[in-house]
């Protein structure tokens, strides 16, 4: 055993000092005391008429000698050295996602990681220095380093549980930036309090990152919702199809019911039951008279309730107007025409840059002038875009993308090309269909523009007699239909910020918080796009401009957060991995414990007193 105040043993002289007043010859004076059990045997014993008597055996006097001891015991600041030597910094990590409200643990994993650490603020002595890092949608510095314990307890209490994912690389790049250039004899420590669902994070596998685990969490009962969307019913254009996704993350078969909601009405309600470990797709119809906000429920009580719902705003489709520019390709009309809401001209080339359409096809044509809005390029090129065209003959379809929204459901297996332009994917897209010397297909957004760029003629191919041709058009119609980009803005992760692009001058604007007071945004008069950060909290906010009143929702929606099973490790690579530590904290102090007994055996003597009087 240690002690961090060795010095308060001073205060051990007053022992004696008690001894000798038992010593000295009192003059008795009548007093009332709230407990006599002790003082009457005491004055029933002593009647010494000397200055200085005998010292008898006295429990009195005990209880006194004990109580003294142990409140020096208390000052003097005893503690356990364990095997984990005192850092010259550790950098606390407090993981503040939305699994961390989890209630497996009391009263959730948040409040048990933040006792945990606060613990560690208590164990600092000497010059040890810490830092308080929030890790939640954002990283946040609560508190640079400092060897005051009051401001890093004020700095952990400060801290907020969000219903965001985990983000933990930021908050580890920041750590390991503190900790790089300090001396490793000096013990620097990185302490991640976390029920440790992260990604695994490959860049820190070589940095020999001086980590330490402390998991919370003990269960992993959860049924949430992971994904939710909201389409016209391609069976009955005058409804909505509302899908939704809930899986079932807890060891055992559970029960529930799926409400859905339009702006706070009631539409169904439908029982379902989902195995462990599987997902269950619903697929609702309802009719929508007006835009509006489509909410999916659960009512199951389960450990993690921000993932029992979810909203998205629907809005009612529009015609969408569409320009193809071709020489003669009557399958691809064929295939636009289909669609509903599209509204097809026709053309042989392209001479206004800011055109009225909501997008325009290239097909096999150079357009005069490039238009500005989004694009389907087929089989032409803007130089522009990207460089070092080339020329490929036969190139044979290896690999799509299936994931991206312009291939669901559009695979192209058994898909022949005669010909095809080639060029290295560009910084702003992303490869959609690859063959093995370059990619075939990509998308992306440039600036605001949204571009898909084929590199093949479809009429040099079979995939216009595919099932999968049609289905990538009307994917590339949703996709290019700019109301449905705006329509996707609507609808933003937890945590991440809302961008709204302004066709005004905007002096403010009013968004109103799910639950809180409206919030005034004071906008440039230059800018071009409404930035709103503070979406910490899932719901549906709402936003008044002038006279314009819409809304946007925020969701977790995300699958790996819902699944709030503990894990014993943190990934750090292929190699690497942080397992879930039970080392104790260093300069275990145990003065609380000290200071208790003493109140204990004060609150005895008060016990025993009333007990004997009763």
């Amino acid at each position: 055993m240690h002690f961090l105040a060795p010095i308060a043993f001073l205060f051990a002289a007053s022992i004696p000092v008690v001894i000798v007043f038992y010593l000295l010859k009192r003059k008795r004076v009548v007093k009332l005391v709230s407990s006599t059990l002790l003082w009457q045997k005491y004055l029933a014993e002593t009647q010494a008429s000397a200055p200085f008597q005998k010292l008898r055996k006295n429990w009195l006097l005990i209880l006194q000698i004990i109580l003294l001891t142990l409140v020096v015991l208390a000052l003097a600041r005893p503690y356990f050295a364990t095997k984990a030597k005192p850092a010259q910094l550790r950098v606390v990590i407090l993981d503040a996602s939305a699994s961390m409200q989890a209630t497996d643990e009391t009263p959730s994993r948040f409040e048990k990681a933040r006792a945990e650490a606060l613990k560690w603020v208590d164990s600092l002595a000497g010059n040890d220095q810490m830092v308080v890092l929030q890790a939640g949608a954002n990283t946040e510095v609560k508190q640079s380093a400092t060897s005051e314990k009051t401001a890093l307890r004020r700095a952990l209490q400060a801290c907020v549980c969000s219903d965001g994912p985990t983000r933990l690389v930021p908050a580890l790049k920041m750590a390991e930036s503190l900790v790089r250039d300090l001396d490793p004899k000096t013990n620097p420590e990185i302490h991640l309090f976390s029920d440790g669902a992260v990604p695994q994070m490959d860049e820190f596998e070589n940095k020999a990152l001086p980590l330490i685990f402390h998991r919370v969490g003990k269960d992993s009962n959860n049924v949430g919702i992971t994904a939710l969307d909201v389409r016209s019913n391609p069976e009955d254009p005058r409804q909505r199809a509302v899908y939704a996704s809930v899986a079932n993350f807890s060891t055992n078969s559970q029960q529930t019911d799926v409400e859905l909601y339009l702006d706070d009405r009631l539409l169904e309600t439908r029982p379902i039951t989902i195995p462990a470990g599987e997902t269950s797709p619903q697929v609702f119809l309802a009719a929508q008279p007006r835009d509006g906000v489509f909410t999916v429920k659960l009512t199951l009580k389960d450990d993690l309730a921000v993932d029992n719902q979810a909203s998205i705003v629907s809005l009612l489709p529009k015609p969408v107007n569409v320009l193809l520019v071709t020489k003669g390709n009557r399958l691809l009309e064929k295939a636009l025409r289909a669609l509903p809401n599209v509204q097809l001209a026709m053309a042989t080339d392209s001479t206004d840059p800011a055109t009225s359409f909501d997008f325009v096809v290239l097909d096999c044509v150079t357009p005069t002038v490039w238009p500005k809005g989004n694009v389907l390029a087929i089989h032409v090129v803007n130089t522009n875009w990207v460089s070092g065209v080339t020329q490929l003959e036969n190139p044979p379809i290896v690999d799509w993308k299936s994931a991206h929204p312009l291939l669901r459901y559009a695979g192209l297996d058994n898909v022949q090309v005669i010909q095809s332009l080639s060029a290295k994917t560009p910084t702003w897209a992303t490869s959609l269909v690859e063959a093995p010397q370059a990619p075939l297909m990509f998308a992306g957004e440039l600036g605001r523009q949204r571009i898909i760029w084929i590199g093949f003629d479809t009429l040099e191919s079979n995939w216009p007699l595919r099932v999968s041709f049609p289905i990538f058009v009307e994917n590339a119609v949703d996709w290019l239909n700019p109301a449905n980009a705006r329509n996707g803005q609507l609808l933003v992760k937890a945590g991440d910020p809302f961008r709204l692009a302004l066709t005004k001058t905007i002096a403010s604007a009013q968004i109103t918080p799910p639950g809180a007071p409206a919030r005034t945004v004071t906008l440039d008069p230059n800018a071009s796009e409404l930035v709103y950060g503070d979406t910490l909290r899932q719901g549906v906010y709402r936003v008044r401009m002038g006279t314009n009143d819409l809304a946007f929702c925020v969701n977790l929606l995300d699958a790996a957060e819902s699944n709030i099973k503990p894990h014993e490790a943190v990934d750090l690579g292929k190699y690497t991995k942080v397992t879930a530590t039970t080392k104790q904290r260093a300069n275990m102090e145990l003065w609380r414990t000290i200071a208790a007994l003493g109140l204990g055996m004060l609150l005895f003597e008060w016990w025993y007193y009333h007990r004997r009087t009763v």
